[in-house]
């Protein structure tokens, strides 16, 4: 984690090239600007901490720590060649306390792909896996994907990021859960 956030800082402060702002689309106009879902954006660092909670083993728990770590490498990566931001949006920052340490450590850099979003997304297919296993009502299952959503969403409607970045996470987060899912699985059996 320490690792990732200098990458992910240094980056956002040391652009190797041009900054490309993002379109805002008719999407980012439908979804309004809304202070209280920051809370359910924040959730993320409660949502990602489930998975590893549930591992079975130290061992499983070190390749997933790998799985997770190589979708973060694969946005540092994205980052260090393709620098984005969020556009300049018209609103009172200085009205919205809550806000404050959000914009001035995060700012609005390091935009597409959304780690956030890609994370989340990474981490609601790994969960579905655990919980399944696990033999979980419906109604947990439907839970982790309305948590998933709503953090996705979140997103946009703090206006921490764009719809293309949210498309971009999701990319992110699907290729990754996709195929390290596939390879820890398959890895599971040969050890069985």
């Amino acid at each position: 984690m320490g690792a990732f956030f200098s990458a992910y800082f240094y980056l956002l402060k040391n652009p190797f090239f041009d900054i490309a702002p993002m379109p805002y689309t008719v999407v980012d106009k439908m979804v309004g600007f809304t202070p209280s879902f920051l809370y359910l954006y924040l959730s993320l660092w409660v949502y990602v901490s489930l998975v590893p909670a549930l591992m079975e083993s130290k061992n499983e728990l070190f390749q997933y720590g790998i799985y997770i770590g190589a979708l973060c490498i694969g946005g540092i990566g994205i980052y260090m060649i393709f620098p984005t931001m969020v556009p300049k949006i018209d609103i009172n920052w200085s009205l919205y306390p809550d806000f404050t340490f959000l914009k001035t450590t995060d700012m609005s850099g390091n935009a597409f792909p959304s780690l956030h979003v890609a994370t989340a997304f990474f981490t609601f297919f790994w969960l579905n896996r655990q919980l399944k296993q696990m033999g979980a009502h419906s109604i947990v299952l439907g839970i982790n994907i309305l948590w998933c959503i709503g953090i996705i969403y979140s997103t946009m409607a703090i206006k921490q990021h764009v719809f293309y970045d949210v498309l971009g996470g999701i990319a992110l987060g699907g290729f990754f859960a996709f195929v390290t899912l596939k390879y820890h699985l398959k890895r599971l059996k040969v050890l069985v």
